[in-house]
């Protein structure tokens, strides 16, 4: 994510992303599922990238939930090798452009080489101006649940309570939330962060979302009035 870039016009701090579709997009050009999601890796880097150009403060990017331990081992295990590929590619450039990297969800139940190397990258990057935060076996009814109970053990529960013991209490309130590969649901992401987020969803599956995508959801944003329960 560069650190100079076009500015902020559209208003927006803070975007989060649902990267949906590798699996579709494999399927549809005939070739393994594994890069479906070696393709979506491609698009991550240029989606932050872009992010630093148009102007944002944070991207939150939904990389693997808790509910995908579910699925095949070999798919978990070849998105763990992307994962240890990307921060060893990545994490001097993050470094370079003054990007913060932060983990929502447990990543420490993570392969051991992996947690390791997650440490480091967020040691290195602790000072960045930006930040890229990667919901990492994440679930948001379960951070809700956590946050209520660190709220209640504090002795008051209010939703300013439960927002100051969210994964995400050190970021931008989240302004707009988009979902590629035409499906129009949040699977359990960022639920309590969205009660006022724009939602902008699209067809494009996410191996094919290209900078121009994320400046089409920005001007969207840019659009609309956000009047947050008023009038």
């Amino acid at each position: 994510m560069q650190s100079e870039g076009g500015g902020a016009g559209h208003g927006a701090r803070h975007a989060a992303i649902i990267m949906d579709g590798n699996g579709r997009w494999a399927k549809r050009n005939r070739l393994p599922r594994a890069m479906g999601h070696y393709r979506g890796v491609e698009a991550v880097r240029r989606t932050v990238r872009a992010a630093g150009a148009l102007g944002l403060e944070c991207l939150t990017l939904y990389a693997f939930s808790s509910e995908n331990w579910k699925r095949p081992e070999e798919e978990i295990s070849d998105l763990m090798g992307l994962m240890r590929k990307f921060i060893a590619s990545d994490l001097p450039e993050f470094i370079a452009n003054g990007v913060r990297l932060k983990i929502i969800g447990d990543y420490t139940v993570l392969e051991p080489d992996i947690v390791a190397m997650l440490d480091d990258a967020l040691a290195r990057t602790a000072n960045g101006q930006r930040t890229v935060a990667v919901a990492l076996n994440y679930g948001s009814q379960q951070e809700i649940a956590r946050a209520a109970a660190k709220a209640a053990q504090a002795g008051e529960i209010t939703p300013e309570s439960i927002s100051a013991h969210l994964d995400t209490a050190d970021l931008p309130p989240l302004d707009l939330l988009i979902r590629t590969s035409g499906e129009v649901r949040l699977s359990n992401f960022l639920l309590w962060q969205a009660a006022y987020a724009e939602m902008w969803f699209t067809d494009v599956l996410w191996p094919d979302f290209m900078p121009a995508h994320l400046e089409e959801a920005l001007n969207s944003f840019a659009g609309r009035e956000r009047r947050f329960g008023g009038r």
